[in-house]
């Protein structure tokens, strides 16, 4: 096994998966030593991204909503059906925050040009500034998150995490990942 339940230089996740190899020898705990620290890490980075958006007085969804429309470059809008597959929400999580965005004055809401029947939710200049500054203060902070690694271990993490996550964001026509 490697890490004993009491050794003082593993991690959280070291003494968890020791444990359960005392409690249950006869299955390969393997698995838990990769998944549960990216939970572990997940719920962390979500904590920090908190932090990080604290300043410009945003939830890290009114972020995620903001930075959609930010990158999908001038003029800042998509429809609500796209931000709700950018996303992964449904159509009524999406109708919500737009309602609270829009509230803010972060975002409007207007008739495509070509098509009038189809509504475009736009960023507005005090959305754009604020997450451009809100990105900036993630980048700052993911930065730091990453700063144990050596830029070529962070390149390295980046592929084989991106290795695990293609099955999942594969179009759902194709089927289940094959293996």
């Amino acid at each position: 096994m490697g890490i004993s339940v009491e050794d003082e230089h593993g991690d959280e996740v070291d003494r968890i998966v020791a444990a359960w190899h005392l409690e249950r020898p006869d299955l390969d705990t393997a698995p838990m030593s990769v998944l549960s620290r990216v939970t572990r890490l997940a719920r962390r980075l979500d904590l920090e991204r908190r932090a990080a958006f604290a300043d410009q007085h945003l939830e890290p969804w009114q972020f995620d909503v903001l930075s959609s429309l930010r990158r999908a470059g001038e003029p800042y809008a998509l429809t609500p059906g796209a931000l709700m597959n950018e996303l992964m929400v449904s159509s009524g999580t999406t109708t919500n925050r737009i309602d609270r965005l829009e509230r803010e004055g972060l975002v409007v809401r207007s008739p495509s040009p070509e098509d009038r029947r189809t509504v475009l939710v736009t960023l507005t200049a005090a959305g754009r500034t604020r997450v451009d500054t809100a990105l900036i203060a993630l980048l700052e902070c993911e930065t730091r998150l990453l700063s144990p690694l050596t830029p070529e271990e962070s390149h390295r993490l980046a592929g084989l995490l991106r290795a695990l996550l293609l099955p999942f964001e594969r179009p759902r026509t194709a089927g289940p990942p094959r293996g």
